[in-house]
This record gives structure tokens, C-alpha cells and sequence, in this order.
């Protein structure tokens, strides 16, 4: 008990730290003006531990994919425990052990939890493998592995929050059958409160437990206070850390991975792009040693849109700088989707390069509607943009592409309607790399 009141005291203290930060006239580090009035603001949730677990219980587990073969698993425990994860094909058969690494961070009078990170592998394709965390024996997680090729669905979606909405949408998503899900930034919206970072991990255990979920930051990553945090990403870097080294990056803010044919490429709206940049002649060295062949398919995820109709966040630098600078490497490459979030709407845009539709220039898609408290974006512009503008809608929902084979794939959206999900949006794409008139 007097372990808990001293949290609790620590939180309070946190709570109002951050409160005269903001009062000083440090908020969110400046992105850009943005001139465009949102909808009221939905409450967050809070998802507490559970009655029935301890401070040596593992909670917050995800699984994100390490190279072809093998599968990161992390979580947090409040107690010191060993960081091994036993696992096997046969539910309460563990046949094999690996063991990884802890860690912990420090936010202002915040204290994580222990962080525990675990590579196990490798592993059959297309198998459902089940678990334990440090030799918990209460609680036993599965997961699936992607398979090996086509066919493969990924459910893709931005800005998640943690609100009613956002229930919603993750109940939707969870009956989509999808094989992986990828996510451009923006996930628990803990604007330095970091509580909500447990929160979150909780909120999504039981999908981000089972398929591997695979992120990129946004701007509600950054948490950087002038002064008091200098540093940014910290939660985000401690807590979701992704397989950037295997791709010969050397920040886990932007990386690259293969699955089942396709080729996925995180990149970083937040940090530096341009052209002298590491994450810029990183994307050079890594889109050079794409094999066609292999993987067919080019998808990129970024956070703030390079095309975007939608009233918020026009005229921001992480748009268009970012887009100035990195759009020739992902058309010369023959990316085929660029997915992004931020904007709290929908939008699809039809094929386009610098402005202009073009045959062979990738899809871009805007997904920001998971369900964030900040509310949807509700206004569109009529500028001349919406000519390529092909669908756009303010509702929370979430997408899917399903790749059914080397040439084709197809898109949908759905919309979070009156607790269902409905598919709002559907079109098939055909690959770049399949079309004779796009060969680079």
C-alpha cells in the first residue's frame, strides 16, 4: 500500500509538472500553424492493470516481425523479471527459450516500468505459435506468422488514440483476418503523460499480442520539452522498438522490411529528410536493393501527407519539405501506396507525381482516422486538389489491403458506422512493377 501512494504521489507530481510546463508556454514542439477548427474533443480511456495481476505480471505484450524469420516480443513488468519468453507450436508445450533484454526510461519524475525485449526464432511461416513472458505461467499469449507469400492482408490505420472510438475501430479490426498491421504514426496519444503510454499497451495487447504490428512515429511521438526533456521519442524508442537494423538503418524512427512479396518502408516525418540527411541517403541505398522479382509490391508509410485536400495541417514542413525532398526516390523506385495519417479523415488520391496524376506514380492514401480524442478533421478544401482527390470522408475507421498475388491487390475502407464497420471504399490496384509501361 505505501508502495502505492507513493506512485500515486509521483503521478500527481508528474501530472503537475507538465501542467505548469504548458502554462510556461511550452507545448508541442513547433511543427507548423495549423488554421483549421476542430470538433469537440473525445475523453480518453483509461485501461487499468487488472484485478487479478501483480507486479511481476507480464502486460502491454506486442509482437512486432525481426528479418523473415523471427518475431520481437516485448512487454513491461512493474517487478524485475527474467526477460525469456518460452514458446512453441502446441498450446502449454514450450519446447523452445530465448532470452533478450530489459530496460527502462526516465520522463521528468515518470519512472517506467521494466521493458522487456525478446527475439525469438526462427520460426515456420503461416503457424500459430504460443507463448509466455518471463515464465509467467498465468498468462499464455499466441500469435500467428505471416505467410510466406502471396496471398497477404495487412490492416492499416493512423492516429489510434485510445477512446471509444478507437475501441471500436480495433474491435472491427480484429475480425478483419488480417496477417499484419501497420501503423503511420501517432499511437497512444500521451502528449507527456506518460501513464497513458501503459494505458495504451494495454488497450492493444490483445491484437498487438497475436500479429505483429509494425509502426512508424508521428508528431504525438516527439514529447520534447524544451529545457525540462530535450530529448524526443523517448517513450516511443523505449517501448515500440522496431527491426531498423536489419535493414541498415541506423535510427528506429525509419526502416524497411520484406513479407510474403511485398516490400514495406517506414520512413520518418520527424526527423531529418533532406537531402544530407541519414534517413534521405538511407532510403537511396535501401529502394537500389529492391529485387522486383522477389517483392513486387512497394509500400510506404510516412505520417504527415504529401497530398492532402483536407483544411488541417496544410502548408506544414514534415508535408512539404518531406515531399519536396523524397517524392523523386519513391516514384523512381515505383513505389505503389504511400499510406500517411495526421489528417483525422479518410482520403484516397488516385495515382500522382509533383501534383499531377501519373500512371506510374503511387497511390496515396491518408488513414488518420483510428480514433484519437483530438476529434475527425471535417473540412475539405476545393482548390483544384480534389481533381485527383478520388474518395475523401471525416469518419473513424480503418483500411485493409489484401495482396492477393504479384499484380493485384485489393483496398478497402471502412468506415466505424453505428458500432459496425462498413467498407465505404473499395478499388484494385495493379502493380507498378507489372506494367510494361512503368518499368523503371
Amino acid at each position: 500500500m505505501a508502495c502505492l501512494i507513493a506512485r500515486r504521489r509521483r503521478l500527481l507530481l508528474l501530472r503537475a509538472s507538465i501542467l505548469a510546463v504548458f502554462l510556461a508556454g511550452f507545448a508541442f514542439p513547433s511543427v507548423s500553424a495549423v488554421s483549421y477548427r476542430r470538433p469537440r474533443r473525445r475523453p480518453d480511456l483509461h485501461v487499468a492493470r487488472r484485478l487479478d495481476e501483480n507486479d511481476s505480471t507480464p502486460q502491454q505484450v506486442h509482437i512486432s516481425m525481426v528479418g523473415s524469420d523471427k518475431m520481437r516480443i516485448s512487454w513491461i513488468t512493474d517487478d524485475p523479471t527474467p526477460a525469456t519468453v518460452d514458446y512453441g507450436t502446441a498450446s502449454g508445450n514450450y519446447a523452445n527459450s530465448s532470452t533478450g533484454t530489459t530496460s527502462s526510461y526516465r520522463y521528468m519524475l515518470y519512472n517506467s516500468g521494466q521493458i522487456h525485449d525478446v527475439v525469438i526464432g526462427p520460426l515456420q511461416p503461416n503457424t500459430v505459435y504460443y507463448y509466455r513472458c518471463g515464465g509467467n505461467a498465468g498468462r499464455q499469449f499466441n500469435f500467428k506468422t505471416a505467410p510466406p507469400t502471396f496471398p497477404i492482408k495487412f490492416a492499416i490505420v493512423g492516429d489510434l488514440g485510445q477512446t471509444e472510438h478507437t475501441n471500436s475501430t480495433l474491435q472491427h479490426i480484429s475480425q478483419s483476418s488480417y496477417d499484419m498491421l501497420l501503423l503511420p504514426g501517432d499511437l497512444s496519444y500521451a502528449d507527456f503523460w506518460q501513464p497513458r503510454w501503459d494505458s495504451f499497451g494495454r488497450m492493444v495487447e490483445p491484437l498487438a499480442s497475436q500479429r505483429p504490428w509494425m509502426v512508424t512515429q508521428g508528431n504525438h511521438e516527439v514529447e520534447r520539452i524544451p529545457v525540462v526533456h530535450s530529448s524526443s521519442f523517448t517513450a516511443y524508442n523505449a517501448r515500440w522498438r522496431m527491426p531498423f537494423e536489419e535493414s541498415g538503418s541506423t535510427s528506429n524512427l525509419y526502416y524497411s522490411f520484406d513479407v510474403a512479396g511485398a516490400h514495406v518502408v517506414m520512413l520518418g516525418s520527424y526527423t531529418d529528410f533532406g537531402p544530407s540527411s541519414a534517413q534521405y541517403k538511407w532510403l537511396q541505398s535501401d529502394m537500389a536493393k529492391v529485387d522486383r522479382s522477389k517483392t513486387p509490391w512497394i509500400l510506404a508509410l510516412i505520417h504527415a501527407p504529401w497530398y492532402n485536400t483536407n483544411t488541417a495541417h496544410q502548408g506544414e514542413s514534415e508535408s512539404v519539405d518531406m515531399k519536396r525532398d523524397m517524392e523523386s526516390l519513391l516514384y523512381n523506385a515505383r513505389v505503389d501506396v504511400v499510406f500517411a495519417g495526421h489528417v483525422h479523415a479518410y482520403e484516397r488520391f488516385a495515382r500522382v507525381y509533383r501534383d499531377k496524376a501519373d500512371d506510374c506514380g503511387p497511390v496515396h492514401i491518408t488513414i488518420g482516422d483510428g480514433g484519437n480524442r483530438e476529434g475527425l478533421a471535417t473540412k475539405f478544401r476545393n482548390t483544384g486538389g480534389e481533381k485527383i482527390s478520388v474518395f475523401r470522408e471525416a469518419s473513424f475507421g480503418h483500411g485493409e489491403l489484401e495482396v492477393v498475388n504479384a499484380t493485384h491487390a485489393q483496398w478497402t475502407w471502412h468506415r466505424n458506422d453505428d458500432g459496425e464497420s462498413v467498407c465505404s471504399d473499395a478499388v484494385w490496384l495493379t502493380s507498378l512493377s507489372s506494367l510494361t509501361s512503368c518499368k523503371a
